[in-house]
């Protein structure tokens, strides 16, 4: 019986080349989106479009729409990226990232993990900008701010669902070519989904918790 997986985010990005990925994996797919794209019609997999997932309703009416359905893989993708320095941050954006990139991803899990079966794991699409170990850079105040409480809702997750037999990854897709980033970095799409499908299979309650790189590599809180 092929596993089910449900993405948020999957209309293009990191988000659409996970679904892709996870279908020729052979799991029947669940992909969740404010909207369709054309990219996301053509896979082939079940659309719940009118997912916005700062929105309390939606994602209420998501899980009503996927009673009686059994997840063996949640994956947290959808996420919102700005940039600001110290001088022009301004603080509607750090609120209006905490709600997608932290607060969305919990209302989410928080929504759906009872859906999740025994042995079944959520992914969280985090960056390693959300490391405070790792920030040599400084600046992005409003997004290094809501992957940090991401981070953190993570590892709260991974206490909490380990009794029930449900382990979480925190993960970092690398700097990917999307049109978040305005098209710059340097991984593309489909790379970063094969990475990223290696760590949620290899992911275990062992391992529960662990903030990862795509590359496998562990990355500092």
């Amino acid at each position: 019986m092929a596993k089910t997986a449900l993405v948020t985010g999957a209309n293009r990005g990191i988000g659409l080349a996970l679904a892709r990925r996870l279908k020729e994996g052979g799991r029947d797919v669940i992909a969740a989106c404010r909207k369709s794209s054309r990219e996301l019609d053509a896979l082939g997999v079940r659309v719940e479009a009118d997912v916005d997932i700062t929105s309390d309703a939606a994602v209420a009416g998501l899980a009503r729409r996927l009673q009686g359905v059994q997840l063996d893989e949640l994956v947290c993708n959808a996420g919102a990226l700005r940039a600001d320095g110290l001088d022009d941050v301004k603080l509607d954006d750090i609120r209006e990232l905490m709600e997608v990139n932290a607060l969305g991803a919990l209302r989410v899990v928080k929504a759906l993990h009872g859906n999740v079966r025994r042995g079944g794991k959520i992914a969280l699409m985090t960056s390693r900008m959300g490391s405070i170990g790792d920030n040599g850079s400084g600046g992005y105040y409003a997004y290094r701010m809501s992957k940090a409480a991401l981070n953190a809702a993570g590892m709260s997750m991974a206490r909490d669902l380990a009794p029930a037999g449900i382990a979480v990854a925190i993960l970092h897709p690398g700097y990917v070519r999307t049109e978040m980033t305005q098209g710059s970095g340097n991984v593309d799409p489909a790379d970063a989904a094969k990475q990223l499908v290696e760590r949620i299979d290899q992911l275990t309650l062992e391992s529960t918790g662990t903030f990862w790189h795509a590359n496998g590599q562990v990355l500092p809180w």
